[in-house]
């Protein structure tokens, strides 16, 4: 018997669950779970929840459709944050690297504190809105 629950895995809600679960996928190297890849032969994705894996098959963060979910507006208190995920890099060289990539994939930076000594960071918005921060720790 287990002492405590085991965090199984973060779930966020989309609007679009295939469209946000590529964007971690790409940003974060993992892969989906057995039977939760985009379809291969041209039918409609109708994905409404998607598991994304690490290298050693363990779950790190699932998407669940919600079609009525409105973007977080941080700093702004308008609608809440609700939840962020926190990303670590070892050096501010690496922090601008995946700032960039990151970008590429389709971030916005909402907040820049990467000339910070004492814990550089970014606060960035995926695609869908939601807040994420990547720092040197």
């Amino acid at each position: 018997m287990a002492e405590y629950p085991e965090l199984l895995h973060t779930a966020i809600d989309a609007r679009d669950c295939r469209a946000l679960a590529e964007f971690y996928r790409e940003l974060l190297g993992l892969d989906y779970r057995a039977g939760d890849e985009p379809p291969t032969d041209g039918s409609v994705d109708d994905a409404d929840w998607l598991v994304l894996i690490d290298a050693g098959g363990r779950r790190v963060v699932a998407f669940q459709e919600k079609r009525d979910t409105t973007a977080p507006t941080w700093p702004s208190e308008e609608v809440p944050m609700q939840m962020h995920l926190d990303f670590k890099v070892p050096t501010t060289e690496e922090l601008e690297r995946h700032r960039a990539r990151a970008e590429q994939l389709g971030a916005r930076v909402l907040h820049d504190r990467s000339a910070d000594d004492g814990e550089p960071l970014y606060v960035l918005a995926d695609p869908a809105g939601h807040p994420f921060c990547l720092l040197v720790q």
